[in-house]
């Protein structure tokens, strides 16, 4: 009689059905859940957007009690009745330009008065506005209010007859960048840490997310820079883990003859100006 051996034949012992079974049914269950978790989390993105670009902290302080005594804080009124406040002072040196200072996503004009100091220090006048929907200012921050700010604010510092370099930090960048776009009769444009669009930094933090088509403002400047006639100072550090070099040597490809690119090497986003920043705008203004 011949036996059978049953371990031989390649079937599948009951016990791995079982267990591939429920595998299965698992792997059934477990797509819808991480769907859903996903699905969460791109309405939460989506939802609260405008708290991760926009981040206004604090209270705005007096000038005088962040060391510029020489400042006024001033209200500007937007075409669409918007009060802002900013930080004003005329240059000490007859003839000297006033910049016209677009600060970053965080905080308050105050977290910048190192650098207003320096721009002060060297006769230079300041005009630097908090952006509508930050400490000092009404309204609610965009994409499109932001530059609409901005343009108003320089035709407003251009009727005073003022000769006026633009500087942007961080996200401030895209706003200078896009007012030096419109008003080409600006001296210098300044790109303190700058980005080629905030989307492009979302999808490189985010690359899991569809971020292209979730964010309303993507602040473009990748978009916009040939276009700028304005003789343009590229800053970015090397270090920089916030918004890395690339992006700034991507604006400066795309700016060409125009732009000037200074990498500073162990730069970070936050720390440009310890590194000779402003020694560098200084000597490349056009009376210099």
């Amino acid at each position: 009689m011949v036996q059978t051996d049953h371990t031989s034949t390649g079937a599948i012992p009951e016990r791995n059905h079982s267990r591939l079974a429920r595998v299965k049914g698992a792997l059934i269950l477990l797509v819808p859940v991480l769907a859903v978790i996903y699905a969460g989390i791109v309405g939460y993105m989506y939802v609260n957007q405008q708290s991760l670009l926009f981040k206004p902290d604090g209270e705005l302080p007096a000038p005088n009690s962040v060391g510029l005594a020489d400042v006024d804080s001033v209200s500007l009124t937007m075409s669409d009745g918007v009060t802002l406040t900013a930080w004003s002072a005329p240059p000490a040196i007859e003839g000297a330009p006033t910049v016209l200072f677009f600060h970053g996503q965080t905080g308050n004009l105050g977290d910048r008065a190192d650098r207003m100091r320096e721009i002060l220090n060297s006769g230079l006048g300041l005009l630097a506005p908090s952006y509508r929907g930050y400490p000092g200012s009404d309204g609610e921050p965009s994409e499109v209010a932001l530059i609409s700010d901005g343009i108003q604010i320089y035709d407003q510092l251009d009727r005073q007859g003022a000769e006026i370099v633009l500087h942007g930090q961080s996200l401030g960048t895209a706003v200078a960048a896009a007012v030096a776009e419109q008003r080409p009769n600006a001296q210098l444009l300044v790109l303190e840490a700058p980005f080629t669009a905030t989307v492009d930094v979302a999808a490189e933090r985010y690359p899991w997310l569809p971020v292209h088509a979730l964010m309303r403002d993507q602040f473009a400047t990748r978009d916009l820079i040939a276009n700028v006639t304005v003789p343009t100072l590229i800053f970015h550090g090397t270090e920089d883990e916030t918004v890395p070099l690339h992006h700034g040597e991507a604006l400066a490809a795309m700016a060409g003859d125009t732009a000037q690119l200074h990498v500073i090497s162990d730069g970070t986003h936050n720390d440009l100006w310890s590194h000779g920043l402003w020694d560098q705008v200084q000597q490349s203004l056009p009376s210099n």
